[in-house]
Parts: C-alpha cells; sequence; structure tokens
C-alpha cells in the first residue's frame, strides 16, 4: 500500500478494561479486502483463530441469499495492528466519543471473531453483488501482539452457548418443520400441557413428557416425501397421527390427568423419549406411503408392545446403550426395526443393513 492513504470508518469510542476499542459500520463489500485469511497453514499456536470450516458456508450464504429482507449477522470483532487516529466530532464529553477513525491501508487486521460470517458474505455477493452496499458492524481493537489476540478469541467463545434446540425451534418463523411442530403441538390435545417448549431436556422432576425439539424431528420423519403442500393439511395428519399413537399408551393421558407423573413415566417407559418419538416418525412415515388406508389399525398394535425400560432383551442395544436411553442415529434405527418387526412392517435398505450389523454384533457378543 501507498504510504499516506488511509481508511476514515464514522465510529463511536469506548473504554473495556482501561483499553480504548471502537465500534464502526464496515460496507460488505469491503470486508474481503480488510480482513484477509493468511493463517490456514500456521499450527494452531501461531494462529488467532479457529482454521475456517469451509463446509459451514455454503448454508450461512445461502441463509443471506434467500432471506434478503431479513437477514441479520452480529458484529465482526478485529485487532488492529497500526498507529490508528481516532478524531472526535468536538471538545465536550458527548462529542468526544464520536468521531472518525483513521487507519492506515498499510494495516494489518486480525479476525478475532466473525470469520465464518466474513467469508459466508464474500460468497453470497459473488452471487448477489448488490447487497456489498449494505453494512455490518465492526468492533475495532488495538493490536497487542499474538497473546493478546488468542486471549481475546477464548474470552469471546467463553461464554458463547448456543441456545436449546427447542427454544430455537419455538423462534424460528423461516423453517417449515418448526412452524409444523408449533402447528402439531398446538391441535393435538394429546401434548397438550405436557411439552417442554424451551429446554432440549427434561429434568427428572419436570412435569412435561416430551420437548419440542423431539416433535419437531419426529413429525419431520413422519411426513417425509409426503406429499401435501399445505402447512394445514401437513399439521392435521401429524396432529391426527399422534392422537392414534397417544390413545395406544395410556400413561400420556394418566399424566395429563394428574393420575402419574412425568417423571415416573420417562423412568419407567421409553415411549415419551425422543429416540422411539422419532422411530414411532419412521413407522409412520413408512404407514402412510404403503398402506395409506389402513394406516390407524396397523399402528393399533402398538400397544401390545413392552415400553418397560427394564425390558433389556427387547430394548437394549436398540433404545439403550447400557441401560441409558441413546438418541444416536444408529439407535433410532433399531428401535425403528423393533416397532417394525412387532407391526409386521418391511424394513428399508437402511434399517436392514443396521439390524444386520446389530444381530452379527449380538452373535459376537454371545
Amino acid at each position: 500500500m501507498v504510504a499516506g492513504f488511509e481508511y476514515a470508518f464514522p465510529a463511536i469510542r469506548g473504554v473495556q478494561a482501561s483499553r480504548e476499542f471502537y465500534v464502526s459500520m464496515c460496507p460488505l463489500r469491503l470486508l474481503p479486502k480488510l480482513f484477509l485469511f493468511n493463517e490456514d497453514e500456521m499450527v494452531p499456536e501461531l494462529r488467532a483463530q479457529r482454521q475456517l470450516n469451509k463446509a459451514r458456508l455454503p448454508e450461512m450464504a445461502r441463509y443471506v441469499l434467500e432471506n434478503p429482507d431479513d437477514y441479520v449477522f452480529s458484529a465482526i470483532t478485529a485487532s488492529v495492528d497500526a498507529d490508528v487516529k481516532f478524531e472526535p466530532f468536538g471538545d465536550d464529553p458527548e462529542s468526544r466519543k464520536m468521531g472518525v477513525l483513521r487507519i492506515p491501508m498499510s494495516a494489518r487486521f486480525v479476525l478475532n471473531d466473525g470469520q465464518h460470517r466474513r467469508a459466508a458474505i464474500e460468497m453470497a455477493m459473488r452471487e448477489n453483488p448488490s447487497i456489498g452496499d449494505e453494512s455490518i458492524a465492526v468492533v475495532f481493537f488495538l493490536d497487542q501482539g499474538l497473546a493478546r489476540c488468542q486471549q481475546m478469541f477464548a474470552d469471546l467463545n467463553r461464554y458463547a452457548i448456543r441456545p436449546a434446540r427447542s427454544l430455537g425451534v419455538l423462534y424460528d418463523h423461516r423453517d417449515d418443520k418448526a412452524l409444523l411442530a408449533k402447528l402439531v403441538v398446538a391441535r393435538a390435545p394429546v401434548f397438550r400441557d405436557v411439552v417442554e417448549m424451551e429446554r432440549t431436556t427434561l429434568a427428572p422432576r419436570s412435569r412435561r413428557l416430551f420437548t419440542l425439539s423431539a416433535i419437531y424431528t419426529a413429525t419431520a420423519a413422519l411426513l417425509q416425501n409426503v406429499e401435501l403442500e399445505e402447512a394445514e393439511e401437513r399439521a392435521k395428519l401429524a396432529a391426527e397421527f399422534w392422537e392414534v399413537v397417544g390413545a395406544q399408551l395410556p400413561q400420556w393421558a394418566q399424566v395429563q390427568q394428574a393420575k402419574i407423573t412425568a417423571g415416573d413415566v420417562r423412568e419407567d417407559f421409553l415411549h415419551s423419549h425422543g429416540v422411539v418419538l422419532q422411530a414411532l416418525g419412521r413407522v409412520g412415515n413408512s404407514l402412510l406411503h404403503h398402506q395409506q388406508k389402513d394406516w390407524k389399525k396397523q399402528l393399533k398394535k402398538i400397544e401390545t408392545i413392552d415400553w418397560r425400560r427394564n425390558n433389556a432383551g427387547l430394548w437394549e442395544g436398540r433404545a439403550m446403550i447400557g441401560g441409558r436411553v441413546s438418541k444416536a442415529q444408529q439407535n433410532v434405527l433399531l428401535t425403528t426395526n423393533a416397532i417394525k418387526n412387532h407391526l409386521g412392517i418391511n424394513l428399508t435398505a437402511e434399517e436392514t443393513r443396521a439390524e444386520e450389523a446389530h444381530q452379527l454384533g449380538e452373535r459376537r457378543d454371545g
């Protein structure tokens, strides 16, 4: 860069831990030019960021492109290795907080937080250059060396916790599957007052039988490739399915009637756990595809399954591993197989492979 040339950012000056920092707005088109990646080949000890996970980028870029009127990205945080100048707009205390931050074009920028946002925005701009005129907030800190940059990365991510999946489903108004799950919970009497809408795990003393995230996953499995375009139709069918299921499992209604506690049901039975709900969704999907007229009659046979957790002969290695419920995909498949075998439903190729591997493992253990 030619000496003397500089970037000028309108900025607000603040102080954290006795150090000045600056908050500004950066046009999206400048992000790829300002924040370059040259750390991919370095060992972790010499980097100030995690390696870029390129597999995440298409989904993030698609989020921007598919939601041009309401996408949201939080601020990027960067350290600046240069002698910056802040020119306040005035001399009074309030005016001195606002001004112009001047950064030499020879400055080196290190992203402390936001490298995936920056790369996804660059990817999205290739397809839609017009978003380059939009902006993102950038927090600038003064670079004080590699150790400080690494510490900032650790501190910025120290308390970063993803929201519970149920809460994410509850607040998601873009995902059709999330909207469907919420409609089903609202419409199906079997779920009334027994669904935890925020948390993804249930405490032992929780009065809820199910989590919204479990119903989301199970209902998505139920309606996979079912040709119903209208959301109301899909919700009606799913609610009807879960009503039929609930009618065969008396403990669900007994919890609603306060005859037994939800904790006791979860402790003694498997049929309210996510692994079984998803398996039931898969079973229902097979019935809807292959036995469209008689699916309710066929489904009623689940009443005669022994759902008790202490029925280890059936559930150990399928819904449970070492006595603990497992939601792993392999366990979902094997639980599905147990239900299908009881109902006399053919297994899919994927389920057959899982069953063969399970049977082979049992023979080896035996």
